[in-house]
């Protein structure tokens, strides 16, 4: 172990988080009305339709899926008595579902984006960045999870996962990520790239859920059919 696999893997993920952390702050105070899609389906509406749902419900999918890969340790699933064999078997269909689908949506949504020329219009510098480097994110966690899919291969939840955790009581288990194969790397550091972006981009929107659509009250309206005479 020397002293890039530290610089990579003890150090740089907290300076993504100390980044990503006060980017966001920074983003919200200065710009508060960025936090947007900047929505562009009054220019097309039929490939967003398609592309769209498949991108952001693969991605909640596939992010469901890294919580309980790197937070739920081996240990728990032995005690509820879930075998290795289907824990596997499971993450790879469903991982693998969910990951194609979010590939999926985001080439017709990249699609839509170079094909319609309003579109292309709109999207900016930032945009340009951070798509492609999505989808090669994307495309390489697909190919990490297709590499579990023999009886010999890598156990992420031994290697990778174990590092991911160890970063919480802040100290991190280096070598356990220095010997995870390469595409898993390759992976984690795309990873840390996109979330240092992160709230620069337009993906800061994801912190905009309207929550609040669930407690507001009524909005009436009034028709515009008048009122019939008595």
């Amino acid at each position: 172990m020397n002293h890039l696999h530290i610089a990579l893997w003890g150090v740089l993920p907290y300076l993504v988080l100390t980044l990503f952390t006060a980017g966001a702050a920074w983003r919200y105070h200065y710009d508060r009305f960025g936090f947007t899609t900047r929505s562009s389906q009054l220019h097309e509406h039929r490939l967003l339709a398609i592309g769209g749902p498949l991108f952001h419900y693969g991605l909640l999918f596939v992010i469901a899926g890294h919580v309980v890969g790197l937070l739920i340790p081996e240990t728990l699933t032995e005690r509820l008595r879930v075998s290795e064999s289907l824990y596997h078997a499971n993450a790879l269909l469903v991982g693998g579902t969910a990951g194609l689908a979010t590939v999926t949506g985001l080439g017709i949504l990249l699609y839509r984006r170079l094909r319609v020329p309003a579109v292309r219009a709109a999207t900016s510098r930032g945009d340009r960045a951070v798509y492609p480097l999505l989808a090669t994110v994307l495309l390489a966690g697909l190919t990490a999870t297709a590499t579990g899919a023999g009886h010999h291969s890598y156990d992420y939840r031994r290697g990778v996962s174990i590092w991911f955790r160890s970063l919480f009581t802040l100290d991190p288990d280096v070598p356990a990520m220095v010997h995870a194969p390469l595409v898993y790397r390759i992976h984690a550091l795309l990873a840390m790239v996109l979330f240092a972006l992160w709230p620069f981009s337009r993906l800061v929107h994801a912190f905009t859920a309207p929550v609040g659509y669930l407690t507001r009250p009524y909005v009436v309206y009034r028709s515009r059919t008048p009122a019939p005479r008595r």
